[in-house]
């Protein structure tokens, strides 16, 4: 996976943001160059903890208020060559690697979501906005209208 985004937004126990944009550079959070979902998810890497894995809002590359989608994420399945390419006009997007999931919940056929089976790109503005001014505004006043957008693009490599 690639998220091209060199900051994210450390959380404490409770998944809140702690107000702080921290550089992935040299930690478990750089997915700026392609890399395996799972091959750091166990670290001991304090967020890691505070997450149960990867439950954080990374800081996109590119961002302007009103700009044009552009590609955000990548993922390559290597042995299927499945590839889900993610555009977005968003500051942010949220990764999240199924920390909470147990085997309890069922979906096509009856097949069960197993812990960390599942993995989420989620477009958004960063999580607690409304109480930190100096990140991108989330307010919407009387008579504006709000838009967004978000493709999810799939295909397959040869």
């Amino acid at each position: 996976m690639t998220i091209h985004g060199e900051r994210y937004t450390p959380i404490d126990e409770g998944f809140i943001p702690l107000g702080e944009l921290q550089p992935v550079k040299g930690t478990p959070f750089d997915f700026t160059q392609p890399t395996r979902i799972g091959a750091r998810i166990d670290g001991s890497d304090e967020q890691l903890k505070n997450g149960k894995g990867y439950d954080h809002n990374f800081v996109l590359d590119g961002y302007e208020p009103g700009g044009e989608p552009r590609v955000i994420a990548r993922v390559e399945e290597p042995t299927s060559g499945r590839v889900l390419e993610v555009e977005s006009d968003q500051p942010g997007v949220q990764f999240y690697t199924g920390n909470f999931l147990d085997g309890g919940l069922t979906g096509k056929g009856g097949t069960a979501y197993p812990y960390r089976g599942a993995f989420c790109l989620e477009p958004q503005h960063y999580p607690d906005s409304p109480n930190h001014p100096e990140w991108p505004s989330v307010v919407l006043r009387p008579g504006e209208t709000y838009r967004c957008a978000i493709v999810y693009r799939f295909s397959v490599q040869p």
